[in-house]
């Protein structure tokens, strides 16, 4: 079963806070999720129920057939690979080649294996001139592609990316879509969670929406950004194009400027 599967999970922290509640959702390999909803609405939690880092108070999770509470978050994390948010808390080393290579080596792969793989992630962010630096020594937005690279170094089935736009610019941006593309070229499953409409609007074609812990929809990206009930409920908006187009009478449907080109030429034309 090529899969990640949330079933009927339900994640309580020991304070007594209920932070999920009877979750849903089936990942594949090769797919591209993003999860959008305010904060507080439970996202980070069923992430991290994904990889181990949680496991359900009720439910289960089963991460290709195999259900997470009877393995270790080590076991899980190296199909299912969590990105954090700041790359501060998840760099330790002291040179970025060092940093990409630990988890390799962890694994007590081969030293040609290892160099083989930190090369190909470095090529693929785009930071291979970083590799001798110190990772504190580099931009932040840089270091952020370091976190990438060095979970990308051990080849999971799934990755996990907590908010990868957030510090990043234009150029960031772009390699961050043409590396969503490529991990789909090899079946690797994304799942993203992102405050970015703009990103999500453009590189998925699937959205889950959460609101007070719960999944409230799940399902195309058009549909969930034409929908005004779910953007209430979840607090989000239209991506900035859409809610343009809406503004004027364009439709709801609009995610990107290509799009509202079109609809505006077909509207407007004699």
């Amino acid at each position: 079963m090529n899969q990640i599967e949330l079933r009927n999970a339900s994640f309580q922290y020991p304070n007594g806070f209920l932070a999920n509640d009877d979750l849903n959702l089936i990942v594949k390999r090769g797919e591209r999720v993003a999860i959008v909803g305010q904060n507080g609405a439970g996202k980070t939690t069923a992430v991290k129920m994904m990889n181990g880092l949680h496991k359900p108070c009720k439910g289960d999770v089963l991460v290709e057939g195999r259900n997470t509470k009877d393995y270790t978050t080590a076991q899980i994390a190296r199909q299912v690979g969590y990105v954090f948010q700041n790359p501060d808390d998840q760099i330790f080393n002291q040179t970025v080649y060092a940093e990409i290579a630990y988890m390799p080596k962890y694994y007590k792969m081969a030293e040609k294996e290892v160099d083989k793989r930190v090369k190909e992630v470095a090529e693929l962010l785009e930071i291979e001139t970083y590799l001798k630096m110190n990772p504190f020594e580099i931009p932040y937005v840089t270091r952020k592609f370091v976190t990438i690279a060095a979970i990308l170094a051990t080849k999971p089935q799934y990755i996990i990316l907590d908010e990868p736009t957030a510090g990043q610019d234009l150029t960031g941006i772009k390699v961050l879509t043409r590396v969503l593309e490529e991990l789909e070229k090899i079946e690797i499953g994304v799942v993203t969670i992102t405050h970015d409409m703009e990103f999500a609007a453009n590189n998925f074609e699937r959205v889950v929406a959460m609101a007070n812990k719960k999944i409230i929809k799940d399902g195309n990206v058009r549909d969930i950004f034409s929908d005004d009930d779910i953007l209430r409920q979840s607090k989000i908006k239209r991506p900035g194009i859409g809610q343009i187009a809406d503004s004027i009478g364009l439709g709801k449907d609009i995610l990107n400027a290509r799009e509202f080109v079109k609809r505006y030429k077909e509207v407007t034309a004699p």
